[in-house]
């Protein structure tokens, strides 16, 4: 049965990635081409600023000439689909262990809803909870000094993410025999508390340079969000749809 499960987990993470990829191209790409025409445009007009002096010994030598990316960007186009597919194919897998492991041990008794609640905590956990302190930013946005750090920070997020909601479910089976306006406050306490505190905690990071347009910014943050939006619905609808046969109710 496990092997079904894998299986199952990972045609849908799959699937679900190729959507998300879809998305992430008809909604998120425009915003990049835009963010590094900014770039762009700012590098050129920077040596075009500070060059009087010696421009004339250096004619035009090294116009820093074309920082010719190493991929294309019809590459770049590609390898967004490779990266999701990849990327929903050891989701998917991951998704299908955490699914036995909870089946008939914790969380709804429906397989299908199960499926869509697991995905459902696993976007909040891993995406929604540290895009709410450190959002995504385009390329044209952050210090490359810091780099290690935001990445570090960005996983602790997530790990504060995971450990919220997992508080949350916890708190929710303690109170099993309680009232449900219970049940359902002592989870939602046990996920906003700790994860109130981190939001405050945690360092700030704001490296979004002074100028850039803040529509961009705001368009590139709603497409980066709302291709995990799609991936974890895809992924949760089609692991609940091939799981509905098999429903306890």
């Amino acid at each position: 049965m496990i092997t079904k499960l894998i299986v199952r987990g990972l045609l849908a993470g799959l699937l679900a990635g190729l959507f998300a990829a879809a998305f992430a191209y008809a909604v998120g790409e425009p915003r990049i081409d835009q963010a590094i025409a900014i770039e762009e445009a700012a590098s050129a007009a920077a040596p075009a600023a500070g060059s009087h002096s010696h421009e004339a010994a250096e004619p035009a030598a090294h116009s820093h000439d074309e920082d010719e990316a190493l991929v294309s960007r019809d590459g770049q186009r590609f390898g967004l689909f490779l990266a999701l597919a990849l990327y929903g194919l050891a989701v998917g897998g991951l998704f299908a262990l955490v699914y036995a492991f909870l089946r008939g041990r914790a969380g709804p008794r429906s397989e299908p809803v199960l499926a869509v609640t697991l995905a459902a905590a696993a976007f909040g956990a891993i995406v929604l909870i540290p895009f709410l302190k450190y959002p995504a930013n385009p390329p044209a946005v952050g210090d490359p000094e810091t780099i290690n750090q935001r990445t570090v920070l960005y996983l602790v997020a997530v790990l504060i993410g995971i450990l919220a909601v997992a508080a949350g479910a916890a708190a929710y089976r303690y109170a099993a025999q309680r009232e449900p306006w219970l049940r359902w406050l002592s989870a939602g306490a046990s996920v906003l508390i700790p994860v109130a505190v981190a939001l405050i905690l945690l360092p700030e990071i704001n490296e979004v340079p002074a100028g850039f347009p803040a529509d961009l910014l705001w368009n590139f943050r709603i497409a980066s969000i709302g291709t995990q939006a799609v991936f974890w619905t895809g992924i949760g609808a089609l692991f609940a749809f091939a799981a509905r046969g098999r429903s306890t109710g």
